[in-house]
């Protein structure tokens, strides 16, 4: 490969490590590319697989800052999945792969700047998916949201069965609405008493 090539190789890689939320390392050995195009067919559009050079991979790594054990894991036939999605799918689709078809070994990867075993890789994939999490959010919202639109909703009927019965309540006791109406004339009759009472004084 012509410097020229190495260097525009060792750029793209970077830009690859770079704009990707993770990347897995693979061994991918015995693998016909009958099989290593499913793999790209299952992986989606989201994680790029790319077969890479050991020798341009750890410049590419190092000049991304991403080198660490990454460095040390590239011998044999390396391809490496760059995720630019979700990690979870990604792991899970190489795994389950993985399982199918043993030739493709996981060797570990960076997910978000940190190093992460073939071990790590396994346990984030038996994780649920960022779309299941936001489904199961979106439904404990909703269930709230409904459960505080039944109390609103009870609020006015609450309201008037108290009403009646401090109503009720007052009626049993003998305090009435019409009471102080009552009281009026009787405090009108005692105020004209003692005018009448002036009046017959003067005469």
């Amino acid at each position: 490969m012509a410097r020229a090539d190495k260097a525009a190789a060792v750029a793209e890689l970077t830009n690859e490590f770079e704009s990707s939320n993770g990347a897995v390392l693979t061994e991918y050995r015995g693998l016909t590319v009958a099989q290593l195009s499913e793999l790209r067919h299952n992986l989606g559009d989201t994680t790029k697989f790319a077969v890479v050079k050991n020798t341009l991979t750890k410049i590419a790594a190092r000049d991304a800052g991403v080198d660490g054990r990454l460095g040390e894991l590239l011998h044999g036939p390396s391809a490496i999945a760059f995720v630019r999605g979700d990690v979870v799918e990604a792991a899970k689709g190489l795994r389950d792969f993985a399982k199918a078809n043993p030739h493709l070994v996981i060797k570990g990867g960076v997910i978000d700047g940190k190093p992460m075993t073939p071990e790590e890789i396994t346990k984030l994939a038996d994780l649920e998916s960022r779309e299941v999490l936001l489904a199961k959010l979106a439904g404990a919202m909703k269930a709230s949201m409904a459960n505080a639109a039944a109390v609103f909703n009870a609020l006015p009927t609450q309201v008037a069965q108290l009403a009646e019965a401090l109503r009720v309540k007052r009626e049993e006791s003998g305090e009435t609405s019409e009471a102080p109406a009552d009281a009026a004339p009787e405090a009108a009759e005692a105020t004209e008493a003692p005018a009448e009472a002036a009046q017959s004084t003067e005469d």
